[in-house]
């Protein structure tokens, strides 16, 4: 780890640094790009906050004219990627078109400030995307050692981003195809009674053999087909598009 990779160990980074090819980010990606794209498709300027998880925003890249990427923890980054907090954006009011928060906005305290400072660096009629980890009944030692702040239903999620000044214009849950399997994951954890002190540097996913990755990942598909024509009654993510209101 370099010097100053570690002033930030133990903040809770993705484990997708180190697991680009596990099956949830991987899935996430693809189910992102048809549930959201269309909303940013031709922009100008996106900001993509929490960069270093690389893997759910590449689309994003290819949607847009421009994409400056902003992260905590710099081994994710680029060299034209910018270290810092989603709590304090280093950038102009109105600097983008779109922002992006895929899994971010979790693992800010305050939220309201969060949410605050991705409408200010919007121009008015920016888009935000955002998905964020459903359901608190689904709180387990996964989110204590992700540095997690909260969960969320879906309207939950929506009336946040509407109290930060944005008209939503989708939100649906994603991840229902696999849903079973998670609540059944989620309450062996429980079962388990384990505990952590706080967040890890870089959360280990559940091991699963490379036939079960390849199974979930063409699983998951089948959500891609569902959002391509509407919305999930629910699952284990809410994926999110607003625009920013005057």
């Amino acid at each position: 780890m370099t010097e100053q990779a570690q002033i930030y160990a133990g903040h809770g980074g993705s484990a997708s640094i180190e697991n680009p090819g596990y099956w949830w980010y991987v899935a996430r990606a693809d189910l992102l790009e048809v549930a959201l794209r269309h909303y940013v498709e031709g922009s100008g300027t996106a900001l993509d906050l929490g960069s270093a998880d690389g893997p759910s925003a590449a689309w994003l890249r290819d949607a847009v004219e421009r994409t400056a990427a902003l992260d905590i923890d710099p081994r994710g980054l680029g060299s034209d990627g910018v270290c810092g907090s989603a709590l304090a954006l280093p950038f102009a009011d109105g600097a983008f078109d779109v922002v992006s928060a895929f899994d971010v906005i979790e693992h800010c305290d305050p939220e309201d400030v969060a949410l605050a400072e991705v409408r200010r660096v919007l121009r008015p009629g920016g888009r935000f995307l955002m998905s964020v980890p459903a359901y608190t009944w689904a709180w387990t030692d996964f989110d204590v050692a992700n540095g997690h702040h909260r969960r969320y239903t879906r309207r939950r999620a929506v009336a946040a981003v509407e109290r930060a000044g944005f008209r939503v214009e989708r939100a649906t849950y994603g991840f229902a195809t696999v849903f079973p399997m998670f609540a059944a994951e989620r309450t062996a954890r429980k079962i388990a009674a384990r505990r952590r002190s706080g967040p890890v540097d870089i959360v280990e996913v559940p091991k699963v053999p490379r036939p079960v990755n390849t199974m979930l990942t063409a699983v998951s598909r089948f959500d891609r087909v569902v959002l391509s024509r509407g919305d999930l009654p629910f699952g284990s993510s809410v994926f999110l598009a607003a625009t920013r209101t005057d």
